[in-house]
């Protein structure tokens, strides 16, 4: 509970989701971000040639993006980088990737012709940041998403409101109370208490398979 206020505490004085809309083409037409001049989460769903954080947000000026933070979910803490009118921090970003941003305006970002393959995902034991698949479409709720990890994986998980600036927030209690809805692109903190020694690692393109954890 102390490591989850701390967490919580670290991520409010960062940001995160607004929205997220999607129609479907080959997976999925395409995956909105609405973000709020403030601190936003927004996820890389997609190869769009960035290989680096401030790649992002040199492509989109009109948000204003003065600061961008990564979760390392095995070390358990957060990898940011600041524009001082350069990149301090600098860090590689990657498909599937989920990144807190810290916005002066508003904006939209709206990602499209998305592809058929998905970025791999993984599950560390404790927090994680992590996206619904795009090809999920069939996950529309936290407790849909927590039986496609597996059932007994994720205890919690985490949505940030941009428009109240607050956590949404549900906990596995033998069943999900406070169950919210999601779609494909949702980025999420999660809590796990997988046990990664098994090393079983997630084809998340396959609906009928369960995104597992992998070994360290």
């Amino acid at each position: 509970m102390k490591k989850m206020l701390f967490v919580l505490l670290l991520v409010v004085s960062l940001g995160m989701l607004a929205a997220v809309e999607s129609n479907p083409s080959a997976v999925v037409g395409y995956v909105k971000y609405t973000c709020y001049d403030g601190l936003n989460l927004v996820a890389l769903p997609m190869n769009s040639g960035y290989a680096m954080c401030s790649d992002f947000a040199n492509a989109n000026p009109s948000a204003g993006i003065t600061e961008m933070n990564a979760w390392n979910s095995e070390t358990q803490t957060w990898e940011t980088a600041v524009d001082w009118g350069y990149w301090e921090g600098d860090f590689p970003v990657a498909p599937g990737m989920v990144l807190m941003i810290n916005c002066s305006a508003s904006s939209i970002f709206s990602l499209g012709s998305l592809p058929a393959v998905n970025a791999p995902l993984t599950v560390n034991p404790d927090y994680n940041l992590m996206m619904v698949p795009l090809n999920r479409a069939d996950i529309g709720w936290t407790s849909q998403f927590a039986t496609a990890v597996g059932d007994g994986f994720l205890t919690e998980m985490n949505a940030w409101n941009g428009d109240t600036q607050s956590w949404v927030t549900a906990v596995d209690w033998g069943y999900w109370e406070g169950d919210f809805e999601i779609s494909i692109g949702t980025p999420l903190m999660v809590f796990s208490v997988v046990d990664n020694r098994s090393g079983n690692s997630a084809n998340p393109n396959d609906s009928n398979s369960k995104i597992r954890n992998s070994k360290k």
